[in-house]
């Protein structure tokens, strides 16, 4: 691929668009293991989720808004607590409201990205011991089976497991910033035995569905002297989950910025340096470093960016970064290396896992009316997917 004046061309068939999840979007999820946690006497979250940005009932605005922003592509998940809300028993009314997701996507001109489980559990699930439970793999395979109706037409994309190396670490003890805790070995190999199986139930329904699933890329720099250190700190947080890709339809980097490693371990975030609204270094350069790593790592499958963004109150900063991401994707491109598509965290400022704060959206959303409007960052980016070329 050759840059232009403007930029660089994005190839054909390339995805461009903006991700939410069920949970943080919908709003009422009350059945699902993280409602629970919102509401128990104690809990460390600084406030439930609620009515959330009411997107179980406004999707068609949501659609309507990234269509008419230029956007081609869409990822968003299915809750798994609506679908199954008791052992067993499926709701047909839930599926049918994602059917008509899908369908109301493509009807706008939106290419629909579904994912299966992005991180929150039916609470029946979860009190029987959630991924460690013996039948864990399964049940979530039988879910998989169940929402065959969502996906048989229209979809071409299917992810599984939204960051299941950060799934692993639940059962691990708490571990101080920065870095993640240690991935539970067991946990590590239930994921990736459920991954497989969904994989084969959502292909034994859609043979033509591309599956794969999304890996929190942490961008582990080495400072000079540690490279073994950061070797054996990545492998079992985020390469094991790379490998264990090697044979899908694609992989899903999800970047936003590095973790710098010592001779002892992870380095705070250097002295000075800008910070997000989560406490991240602003460093937009993670996103070209996660590709090529892993690139590295899975061989020929294809790489799609399934999340990159920023939690900030100015939007000027998430051009900024977006901008610095964006050509970092330009130059892994013009390298030769098969990013097949970019999806921006997130469409809609949204509730970030106990806190609405975190700002991420490219559209802003009224909490009290629940008003949506594009800020200036969305209306850029739209505008890059509409024309086909990035930034060089």
């Amino acid at each position: 691929m050759l840059a232009c004046a403007e930029g660089t061309p994005l190839p054909d068939g390339f995805l461009f668009g903006a991700s939410t999840s069920a949970h943080q979007t919908e709003g009422g999820n009350t059945n699902s293991d993280w409602w629970q946690l919102e509401h128990r006497t104690g809990t460390p979250l600084a406030e439930p989720s609620g009515d959330a940005a009411d997107s179980y009932h406004r999707w068609p605005v949501d659609m309507d808004l990234l269509a008419e922003l230029g956007f081609t592509d869409y990822r968003f998940s299915i809750e798994w607590a609506r679908i199954e809300p008791e052992p067993g028993r499926f709701s047909r009314a839930a599926t049918d409201h994602y059917r008509r997701m899908v369908d109301g996507a493509l009807e706008r001109g939106l290419r629909p990205m579904v994912t299966l489980h992005h991180f929150t559990l039916p609470r029946w699930f979860a009190e029987r011991g959630g991924w460690t439970a013996p039948d864990a793999v399964g049940l979530f395979a039988r879910y998989a089976e169940a929402v065959e109706p969502v996906l048989r037409e229209g979809v071409r994309h299917v992810c599984t497991i939204n960051e299941p190396n950060l799934l692993a670490t639940l059962t691990a003890d708490a571990a101080p910033a920065p870095g993640l805790p240690l991935p539970d070995p067991e946990l590590t190999a239930t994921l990736i035995a459920a991954h497989r199986a969904a994989t084969a139930a959502v292909k034994a329904a859609a043979p033509a569905l591309r599956t794969g699933w999304s890996v929190a890329n942490q961008v582990y720099q080495a400072v000079p002297g540690a490279e073994e250190v950061a070797a054996a700190y990545r492998r079992p947080r985020e390469d094991v989950f790379l490998e264990a890709a090697r044979a899908d339809d694609w992989i899903g980097v999800q970047a936003y910025t590095r973790t710098r490693i010592g001779r002892h371990g992870p380095l705070p975030v250097p002295k000075g340096a800008e910070l997000t609204l989560t406490g991240w270094e602003f460093y937009p350069a993670a996103l070209g470093e996660a590709i090529r790593h892993t690139a590295s790592v899975v061989g020929d499958v294809p790489v799609i960016v399934t999340e990159n963004g920023i939690a900030t109150h100015d939007d000027g900063r998430r051009v900024s970064y977006t901008r610095g991401a964006l050509e970092e994707l330009a130059r892994a491109l013009a390298d030769g290396i098969d990013v097949r598509g970019y999806f921006h965290w997130s469409a809609l400022d949204n509730y970030e896992w106990g806190s609405f704060r975190p700002t991420f959206g490219l559209i802003a959303v009224d909490p009290r009316t629940f008003l949506r409007a594009p800020k200036p960052s969305a209306h850029w980016l739209g505008r890059i997917a509409r024309n086909r070329v990035l930034p060089l």
